[in-house]
């Protein structure tokens, strides 16, 4: 029956790989079980409310993916787009969290707009052969960042720029404030959890050397008993591994359509949707890559049923008390440890929805635990980088920037934003404008039109 419903041959893989895949790729997106609600109860929202919302959502929307697509790609509500929905929009612009839930839901109905006239899909495979490597790469190097300062290997801080006599003469005459710049550095390594982490790190790379079956579980699962075992994690008295959710306190059916649509959240709206269209675009186009699910055309196979259940969440999460659903960058470290179905996915949503019973284990799993699973996953996902013409610059100079831009300013929405507007031009500017795809033009003009409208 399973192979039957995710074809495991043919993706040359079977239940045992994919189990421990599923189970990867939650351990390493676990967080957001404790993230979002910190986040939304920011805005007014109920933490417990906002934990059944993102347990619920996930679950549901990754089986949701796994089932009906058979790609190893999980759902949750997005990093960046909570933080969006909470502090900019609710707190920001005094709007309700309801009107917001509102907005977000509407979002959610455009993209269904989208993907049933094929607009998205068109996105996808207009999208050109480089870029799509290089957003693989691109999302490595971001999911890179993210494990390094979870690990605490790397460090970021604010320093103060040395002003003159003067400027701090006239700073204290006039308010003036003083400037700071970040300090991207190496963080302590005698600190107990950067040395948990990079035991971590040595410990499933020597695994995958040996190309051990499983090797980030293994790892993820050692690496907390020795944080238990060296008292970085502590083991509360009376710690029960059960606990039974409370159900009664939820935010289904909260959200505001009428109040968002009343007040004329049209921007808002449009930010949602520009942010989540590239998000997941980007997550898609990278996690699938990685997969081998491209075929040789660069095309790939169910992408408009993916994209059509990413939609779906992300109103289904407005429905259900959450922010925006979206696919996880994450999802590539299941790919990582060898998925390749649907199966994958599946086996995630179920402990999305399990979690709600077993939170207090999940809650011993520490970020130094998982952050080097995030490490690793960026290194494999390098891998597509030569597949990129460096010969060629038309090719090559959209494919950096969309590579570094993701890390570098942090959103994968960024990366994407720089090639599909650099690789146009270049491309008309050389003479070679027929080479483009019309979709690649018309998303370039939108790119431009979102940064002179809606930049901060």
């Amino acid at each position: 029956m399973l192979e039957k419903l995710f074809s495991l041959n043919a993706r040359k893989t079977d239940v045992k790989t994919e189990v421990m895949a599923g189970i990867t790729t939650f351990m390493t997106m676990a967080y957001i079980l404790f993230v979002n609600p910190s986040i939304l109860s920011s805005a007014g929202m109920d933490k417990d409310a906002v934990l059944l919302a993102t347990a619920l959502g996930a679950g549901i929307v990754t089986i949701l993916m796994g089932v009906f697509v058979n790609y190893p790609i999980a759902l949750a509500p997005g990093m960046g787009l909570n933080a969006f929905y909470a502090f900019t929009v609710v707190i920001g612009m005094g709007v309700s969290w309801q009107i917001a839930l509102g907005a977000v839901f509407i979002s959610g109905l455009i993209f269904i707009l989208l993907t049933v006239t094929n607009v998205r899909q068109l996105l996808v495979e207009g999208m050109p052969s480089s870029l799509k490597h290089a957003i693989t790469v691109g999302i490595g190097l971001f999911i890179t960042i993210i494990g390094l300062k979870l690990s605490g290997i790397m460090s970021i801080r604010l320093s103060l720029i040395p002003p003159t006599l003067e400027k701090i003469v006239a700073a204290k005459g006039n308010g003036t404030p003083l400037s700071f710049e970040t300090i991207i550095e190496m963080g302590k390594l005698a600190h107990p959890d950067v040395l948990v982490s990079i035991f971590g790190l040595l410990f499933i790379g020597v695994l995958m050397a040996r190309n051990v079956k499983g090797s980030m579980l293994i790892g993820i699962i050692v690496t907390t008993a020795l944080a238990i075992f060296m008292g970085i994690v502590k083991i509360p008295a009376g710690f029960s591994p059960v606990a039974i959710p409370d159900f009664s306190k939820n935010a289904f059916f909260a959200l505001d359509i009428w109040g968002a649509l009343h007040m004329g959240l049209l921007t808002i709206i449009f930010t949602f949707t520009f942010v989540e269209l590239f998000d997941t675009m980007g997550t898609l186009v990278g996690t699938a890559t990685k997969a081998g699910l491209m075929d040789k055309k660069g095309k790939f196979p169910g992408i408009g049923k993916a994209m059509l259940v990413d939609a779906t969440g992300v109103s289904l999460g407005a429905l259900l008390g959450t922010s925006t659903i979206t696919a996880f960058v994450e999802s590539a470290a299941g790919v990582g440890a060898g998925g390749r179905t649907g199966l994958t996915a599946v086996v995630c949503g179920l402990l999305f929805l399990l979690s709600l019973f077993f939170i207090p284990i999940a809650a011993l799993i520490p970020d130094a635990a998982t952050a080097p699973a995030l490490i690793i996953v960026g290194a494999l996902m390098m891998e597509s980088v030569r597949h990129i013409d460096f010969g060629d610059f038309t090719e090559s100079l959209p494919a950096f920037l969309t590579i570094v831009m993701m890390p570098f300013t942090y959103s994968i929405a960024n990366g994407v934003s720089a090639g599909l507007v650099v690789y146009p031009l270049l491309k008309l500017i050389s003479g070679r404008g027929r080479e483009v795809h019309w979709i690649v033009y018309l998303l370039a003009v939108l790119v431009v039109l979102r940064f002179v409208f809606l930049s901060e």
